[in-house]
């Protein structure tokens, strides 16, 4: 590689580094999701989103101007042939405290999910409650997943297209059993950029489907759509992320979330009957994008 491309390759990496460390430090400001005195546990399965993850909230650590504690865990679910030395080795290359929890739910799975049959649900089940537990037991305060923001707008699609729901995958969760702040600081990052990222840096990545399941052929359909719109419409995804932080609830149809039986002429709400008016949708740039390469813009779209 010539002198002039090695820069200009430099320069893209802290480019994206940069971009991603801002998305991320504007979702924890955005969400209140790391406070002073925090301890914080990073769930680290060894792909690229958790990599990433932990590399971005230890450089936000050394810049904050709070103080908190980082430490990592990993859960081996003993599937077959996972590289059990791997995360282990690059953690002492870090320096930070870590956990490595042994549970083999492997094998639980493979007992009660008929061969061939998705496992995916019933191993997060599983891995959520150890996780949840570790967390007790360790002191922590946060628990930090490395879900972006492709994960949260694919769920969303996920829940309307087969659960007959409008919802996605928060930025900041309260467990069920009130005891757990779940938070996801890649909230506002785009996956691309991960993979990217993670190649970079070159993470030791370790591959997902160890455990011979079948992958969520739902969630594939909906990534495929994603990916085909973002090809055919730039922009487009960034506007339907931009929406989901743009809620009306009066101008939806749920009754529990808004008291449409109470309306009466005196209030008018949201603007009232400017929803019946031809939709005005202005060009506006992506949520949270400032480089020149990457300002594409949400176009006008004029509708008959």
């Amino acid at each position: 590689m010539s002198h002039s491309k090695e820069a200009k390759a430099a320069y893209n990496l802290n480019k994206l580094q940069k971009r991603i460390r801002r998305l991320a430090g504007l979702a924890v400001g955005d969400f209140n999701m790391i406070e002073d005195g925090d301890r914080v546990m990073v769930c680290l399965s060894g792909g690229k989103d958790s990599y990433t993850l932990l590399d971005t909230l230890q450089h936000l650590q050394r810049v904050a101007p709070i103080r908190f504690e980082l430490f990592a865990v990993n859960l081996d679910q003993k599937q077959p042939g996972f590289p059990e030395h791997i995360l282990p080795e690059y953690l002492d290359t870090l320096g930070i405290e870590y956990k490595i929890v042994e549970e083999d739910t492997y094998s639980i799975v493979k007992e009660k999910v008929p061969e061939g049959k998705t496992t995916c649900s019933l191993c997060s089940r599983l891995r959520r409650g150890i996780l949840y537990r570790t967390a007790k037991e360790m002191g922590a305060t946060k628990i930090a997943l490395g879900h972006h923001r492709d994960d949260i707008i694919e769920t969303m699609f996920l829940n309307m297209f087969y659960g007959g729901k409008l919802k996605g995958m928060p930025p900041k969760l309260m467990s069920d059993d009130g005891e757990h702040m779940v938070i996801r600081p890649l909230a506002y990052v785009k996956e691309a950029d991960i993979e990217k990222y993670a190649f970079s840096q070159g993470f030791p990545i370790i591959p997902c489907n160890l455990c011979g399941s079948q992958e969520n052929l739902q969630r594939k359909h909906v990534k495929q759509m994603l990916q085909d719109w973002n090809k055919s419409h730039p922009g487009r995804v960034e506007s339907i992320f931009t929406a989901m932080q743009n809620v009306v609830p009066s101008h939806l149809a749920d009754t529990e979330l808004f008291g449409f039986k109470q309306l009466d002429k005196a209030n008018v709400v949201d603007g009232g009957d400017i929803a019946l008016d031809k939709p005005d949708f202005k060009s506006l740039p992506i949520s949270h994008e400032d480089d020149e390469d990457s300002a594409v813009q949400i176009q006008t779209i004029e509708l008959a």
